[in-house]
């Protein structure tokens, strides 16, 4: 998935990438990159392991955490329906930093969905992520890898130590994260409709073109 990088920066990216996904199968917490930035997680359906990511971050546990799947089968595992509205959607920008929330099925965490079963839900491009997913998922936790108020990184040597020692396994070879804006979170209404609750990587410029694009929800609606 990397061929072009030296061979024991390979071998060594596919270690740490063994050793994270046994800790995730076994009720563990990582942090692994994203196409955007580092990530903390775990499996979406252990709601124990969500609760370590949790007072890892200093976060409250009443804040549904964001996910991230490899691919449309890893989200055909995980949601409950794939509306048209949203196939347009991932046919347009995944791979790529757009959630959607999605109504999820029972077996995920309580810690992943909204009171009425929805979850924020991405198909990352970042090869990292998606062999992680493919490995331990289907649907990983992928909330930002830093203590609550603290800036989030891209960059592996300013992640926080206390944050990374709490952790069961980390994945800081390369490729790291791309940097830049967290995805753009939408919200579907039907009927060829969406609204954005965080405005992101992907603008409303982009979105218009595939979607009509209803007021933009007030940052308090954001997750």
């Amino acid at each position: 998935m990397t061929s072009d990088q030296p061979i024991d920066q390979q071998q060594a990216l596919e270690r740490e990438l063994a050793a994270a996904a046994r800790a995730l199968r076994s009720g563990g917490v990582a942090a692994y990159p994203t196409e955007t930035l580092y990530a903390l997680g775990c499996r979406a359906q252990d709601a124990a392991a969500c609760a370590k990511v949790a007072a890892l971050k200093g976060r409250p546990e009443a804040k549904p955490f964001p996910l991230i799947v490899a691919d449309m089968d890893g989200l055909a595992a995980i949601a409950q329906e794939l509306p048209p509205d949203l196939l347009r959607l991932a046919e347009a920008f995944w791979p790529g930093p757009l959630s959607v929330l999605v109504r999820t099925r029972d077996f995920l965490a309580p810690n992943v969905r909204d009171a009425a079963g929805f979850s924020s839900v991405r198909v990352t491009p970042h090869p990292t992520a998606r062999k992680l997913c493919r490995l331990a998922g289907p649907a990983l936790v992928a909330t930002s890898a830093n203590k609550s108020g603290q800036p989030a990184t891209a960059l592996p040597g300013q992640l926080d130590p206390d944050l990374l020692s709490g952790a069961d396994a980390a994945v800081l070879s390369r490729p790291w994260p791309g940097g830049g804006a967290p995805s753009t979170l939408l919200r579907l209404l039907g009927g060829g409709q969406a609204q954005v609750l965080r405005l992101g990587a992907v603008g409303l410029a982009e979105l218009s073109r595939v979607l009509r694009m209803a007021p933009q929800a007030p940052p308090a609606a954001a997750r």
